[in-house]
């Protein structure tokens, strides 16, 4: 088992290595932590102080990114807004795993009536335009980073479901959960320490792709104002405060908008690259 999980870890990293594109996603994602948890000590104006003498400043050497139509440095807000849209990020996608895979599981290997009864759960989510479910529990609720972190977990489980289901249905024929089985192994053994090591590799890859939908879906409520509420600091609230001062004040929607490009663009580069390396089928 060990000469096996060291064979599995060596092609693995190989693979990954070997791919560019992953590679850089992977740097950019380290470096965007690295940011956020060091945001303190990399910037040099708070995020929320209001300066009436430096409003609408183009970027300079005192301020990289400008400030805005209340004087706060773009810079320091869009490294904080990292910390939330992060912070969204991972907590969503967080839920969604957790709810997705504990579906997949119990579907795939129950099977029957089990089986149809949650995968018919499954088909009703999916009927529901995600985004426009959001916006109305939001209209409901006020708006907070913990009803978005919550709200956007709740929504996007069910691609996580789907995933394990398949992987599940394949692997509880197996020989080793046969023989599982006959030495009387009890279903949450089996579920959770024969099937759900053996199951991560399409969850991982869900998992980091979903960051990216989750990051986007927030910027987008924040941007329509019923996301992240200001003063704190997100990147979809900074495009909306330039949206109004586009024509001369292009810093307040390039610099948010870029973070949000690359980040996006990160981590999905990052899970196809883990994708990829994970796929026994691709020889290299």
């Amino acid at each position: 088992m060990v000469l096996k999980n060291s064979y599995f870890h060596e092609v693995f990293w190989s693979r990954f290595r070997s791919n560019r594109f992953a590679v850089a996603g992977g740097v950019v994602v380290l470096l965007l932590f690295v940011i956020s948890f060091l945001a303190q000590f990399i910037t040099f104006h708070d995020p929320s102080t209001i300066d009436a003498y430096n409003v609408l400043v183009p970027p300079s050497a005192e301020h990289w990114m400008g400030t805005d139509e209340l004087g706060r440095d773009v810079f320091a807000r869009v490294v904080y807004g990292a910390r939330i849209s992060l912070k969204v990020g991972f907590a969503a996608v967080g839920i969604a795993v957790l709810i997705g895979t504990v579906t997949g599981l119990v579907s795939g290997y129950y099977g029957g009536w089990v089986d149809a009864f949650l995968m018919r759960i499954v088909d009703i989510m999916l009927c529901f335009p995600t985004f426009f479910l959001i916006l109305a529990v939001i209209a409901i609720l006020e708006p907070s980073i913990w009803y978005i972190m919550l709200i956007i977990g709740v929504t996007g489980w069910m691609g996580v479901a789907r995933l394990v289901r398949a992987e599940v249905l394949s692997l509880r024929e197996r020989d080793f959960i046969l023989a599982a089985r006959a030495i009387g192994a009890s279903d949450m053994r089996i579920l959770f320490r024969h099937i759900l090591p053996n199951a991560m590799a399409p969850i991982l890859v869900a998992a980091t792709l979903g960051v990216a939908g989750a990051i986007l879906t927030e910027s987008a409520l924040s941007f329509l104002g019923i996301g992240v509420q200001p003063p704190t600091p997100s990147w979809g609230n900074i495009l909306t405060s330039g949206k109004d001062y586009i024509e001369f004040a292009w810093w307040l929607s390039l610099f948010p908008g870029l973070s949000i490009l690359v980040t996006v663009l990160a981590y999905n580069l990052l899970g196809e690259g883990i994708r990829d390396a994970l796929d026994p089928r691709l020889n290299r």
